[in-house]
């Protein structure tokens, strides 16, 4: 099938790579380079129109590969009058499928029975996109790459690509990828085995606003500049929740119904940042986050719709600096409240969350991302002061509130405050 593409309509970085069949494939850099846009809005159905290559996509939670991944492809077909008629998208199901009977899949690495059910309905997966890199462990790597068997058609080439904006040099993406080979000031390495491409803001520009661009030349953390404005990978050197020390990832999801006491959290965003919920436990000196929720653009009303099924009747505390929203929460029958923050508020929180076990479940990606990342403030000469960066932090925000009446050591009943209680003996609290 011969589908006209105009040559205009691709970034000069990424065209010379349209059709690369290298094996494994490496399109990073920072914020707004247009690299998830071509690879996933252009290559994808570029190869698919052309025959012979089925796709598995995949992030590291099937929930966000719904709201980015999916979305992405679907809505660079839906976007063109000449290939809406050429696919038919499975919302339900997350498979797009070309009328030559090739298809593309989307997954998330939490759901392996999922994966171990996808069978192309003709040929084999050709070709596996992981979105986010960074966010995917090497097991989970080594594990899907297995979906890469079976003889393909005409010998066509099997591809792995990962997609992504570096984080930290000690990730397992750069030891296995970049060490010895790559640079920063490089913008390319390509062997018979491996192709690494870096694209910053600069490679896209034609498709920026004013406003996309100034945000990315005018920021003035060091480590979030060199990251996201210049694409390079990051040293980290002074996290406030260590991996390992602070918090660590399990699976969660057989243990969540031991528990009935959960806290609600809630982030107030609108259109730059997100509104996030956070739904977690406490036992004993372990902190249990089950739930991760969230989105842009969401009104106090897309607000209450979207967390009612989560949180129920349960109380869901909130950023005080928002009290026009609590109300309006209210009268859509959330029982939001008000955290109660005081001096020195977020300091005292950060303090007492890392004096306690943090267990966070896989699939709470958005908190995994920021507990990565959340840093300590420098001084002029780089010296960590005792402030943190206010950045990239809802989740964590949305923690601390959840947690807020346990960390003032107060818990609330309808109607009025009263005195943290405890039963000695099982250290549940008395009233919650």
């Amino acid at each position: 099938m011969q589908v006209k593409w105009k040559r205009q309509v691709f970034n000069d970085a990424y065209f010379p790579y349209l059709n690369c069949q290298t094996r494994k494939q490496i399109f990073f850099g920072g914020s707004s380079s247009g690299k998830s846009y071509f690879v996933l809005g252009q290559r994808v159905i570029y190869d698919i129109l052309n025959g012979g290559r089925n796709f598995l996509i995949c992030r590291n939670t099937a929930k966000t590969n719904r709201i980015s991944t999916f979305n992405e492809v679907s809505k660079a077909i839906l976007r063109s009058p000449g290939l809406i008629t050429l696919f038919q998208i499975n919302k339900s199901e997350m498979t797009i499928t070309c009328v030559n009977g090739y298809q593309i899949y989307f997954a998330g690495l939490d759901d392996p029975e999922k994966l171990k059910s996808i069978t192309p309905a003709k040929g084999v997966i050709t070709d596996i996109i992981y979105e986010e890199a960074t966010e995917i462990s090497y097991d989970s790597v080594k594990t899907i790459r297995k979906r890469l068997r079976g003889k393909t058609k005409d010998n066509i080439k099997k591809r792995e690509t990962f997609i992504f904006n570096p984080i930290i040099k000690s990730h397992w993406i750069y030891k296995e990828f970049f060490e010895g080979k790559f640079q920063d000031e490089d913008k390319c390495y390509h062997d018979d085995d491996l192709l690494i491409l870096k694209t910053t803001y600069l490679d896209n520009l034609k498709h920026l606003e004013e406003d996309d661009i100034y945000e990315l030349e005018n920021e003035n953390d060091p480590y979030y500049r060199d990251v996201y404005t210049f694409g390079n990978w990051g040293v980290l050197g002074d996290i406030i929740f260590k991996k390992d020390i602070h918090w660590r990832v399990e699976d969660l999801e057989q243990i969540r119904e031991n528990y009935n006491n959960y806290l609600n959290g809630l982030d107030f965003g609108f259109s730059n940042d997100p509104t996030a919920l956070l739904r977690c436990t406490i036992h004993n000196n372990d902190i249990y986050v089950f739930d991760t929720h969230g989105g842009k653009a969401w009104d106090n009303f897309r607000i209450a719709q979207e967390i009612e099924p989560i949180v129920g009747n349960e109380y869901v505390w909130c950023d005080s600096a928002e009290p026009k929203s609590i109300h309006e929460l209210k009268g859509y029958g959330i029982r939001a409240l008000p955290v109660q923050k005081g001096k020195d508020y977020l300091l005292h929180a950060i303090q007492w969350i890392q004096r306690h076990n943090l267990i966070v479940d896989k699939r709470c990606q958005e908190l995994i991302n920021e507990l990565s990342l959340f840093q300590w403030k420098k001084d002029k000469d780089g010296n960590a002061i005792n402030q943190p960066i206010d950045k990239n932090n809802h989740w964590i925000d949305a923690l601390h509130y959840a947690l807020s009446t346990e960390i003032r050591k107060i818990a609330i009943k309808p109607g009025k405050v009263i005195t943290r209680k405890y039963n000695r003996t099982s250290k549940v609290l008395v009233g919650y």
